[in-house]
């Protein structure tokens, strides 16, 4: 890659990140001119109608009634069509072993954490519009049914061009120096017309300022943004006094660190004792407990007693039923704090562990034989 390819790289990873994860209504009048253009650039008549829905789940109900009353999808010609030619020009611009160096700097970089979003709202959707049957305890037609619903309603998720969700792709298409018309351009006539791979811009365009969308014969679907997007460092949903994901119309994702949890359970976090953690029946539900109650405290509190001590510390384990044990070394810093004292941590180590320098050595991804530290920092 030159050094312009890799600035532009860097812009441009910047731009759709921050498109990816941006909140709040965009401009509906542009959207809806660049899915006009989308369907022209597809050799197709525009839609009759671009109707609005304030999340992916009203919109996808919608499709499915669409769907059922015999609409046609054309999102391979107004989508998958063009993506295929984008992929082609643009290792045609950055040459084949400059497109894996591009990528892992656009989609790669981009791709895991937008992803993963995108995977919980289908996941979520899916739940919502086809819930599945006990298969103990429902009879088989009832099962059956429910799992013939879950196929309808996979089928419809899959008409869905994922709007701002797609933008580890645009992230790499615009840094290969395709042609993504600037916001608001005439999309007809836009500069680089010429690298755009039947409309691909008008796909850009839409999602500058719109989620998820479906494109059939005579009309159009199309979602708007969600309303607050709340994550961890690592790029996890994760809100623990109210939905990580909220659209305007009440659809919302409730997690905890990338967890999901039912909306009423992150209120009593805040109340939580050691016998509700002991009695919660979920393993994931009680691990969520534990950790927002505090390992270091939930061993005050339980009465806990070590396992082993040594010179590296102090090992401890937590039993907890139904689920596998939580082992931790507790240690201390060598370094003293600016007020001479020294703050302990938490080490988090394989059930199996039985020595706390067994558990350190593991932090280092060292058998416990060969842990000798000369000196600690």
């Amino acid at each position: 890659m030159t050094v312009q390819q890799t600035a532009r790289t860097g812009e441009a990873t910047a731009r759709w990140r921050a498109g990816a994860a941006a909140t709040g209504p965009g401009d509906r009048a542009a959207v809806e001119r660049a899915v006009r253009a989308a369907y022209r650039a597809a050799g197709l008549a525009e839609p009759e109608a671009v109707r609005w829905f304030g999340s992916p789940l009203a919109a996808a109900e919608a499709a499915l009634e669409l769907r059922a009353g015999g609409a046609v999808s054309v999102r391979e010609a107004v989508r998958t069509k063009p993506w295929e030619a984008a992929r082609r020009r643009a290792v045609e611009q950055v040459g084949a072993t400059g497109w894996a160096p591009l990528w892992g700097l656009t989609g790669g970089e981009l791709g895991p954490v937008t992803n993963a979003l995108a995977g919980r709202i289908r996941d979520a959707v899916l739940d919502r519009l086809a819930p599945d049957a006990d298969v103990e305890e429902d009879p088989d037609d009832v099962v059956e049914a429910a799992r013939a619903r879950r196929t309808v309603v996979r089928l419809g998720l899959l008409d869905a061009v994922r709007g701002q969700h797609d933008a580890p792709w645009f992230a790499a298409f615009e840094a290969a120096g395709l042609g993504l018309a600037a916001p608001g351009a005439d999309l007809d006539t836009a500069p680089g017309a010429d690298l755009d791979p039947a409309g691909l811009a008008a796909l850009a365009e839409v999602a500058r300022g719109a989620g998820w969308w479906w494109p059939y014969e005579r009309v159009a679907l199309v979602s708007e943004r969600p309303l607050e997007l709340h994550r961890d460092e690592a790029g996890r949903l994760d809100r623990a006094d109210g939905p990580a994901l909220a659209y305007a119309d009440g659809f919302a994702l409730h997690a905890w660190r990338g967890m999901p949890v039912p909306a009423d359970f992150l209120g009593g976090l805040g109340t939580v004792t050691v016998e509700r953690i002991r009695e919660e029946e979920n393993a994931e539900l009680r691990r969520v407990m534990l950790e927002h109650y505090g390992y270091e405290r939930y061993l005050a509190d339980s009465g806990a007693e070590p396992l082993h001590r040594d010179e590296t510390g102090v090992l401890w384990r937590i039993q907890l039923p139904d689920d596998e044990a939580v082992v931790m070394v507790e240690v201390v810093n060598s370094t003293a704090e600016p007020d001479g004292t020294f703050r302990t941590y938490w080490l988090r180590v394989p059930p199996s562990t039985r020595t706390a320098r067994a558990g350190v050595a593991w932090t280092f991804g060292i058998p416990e034989a060969e842990y000798h530290p000369q000196r600690e920092t």
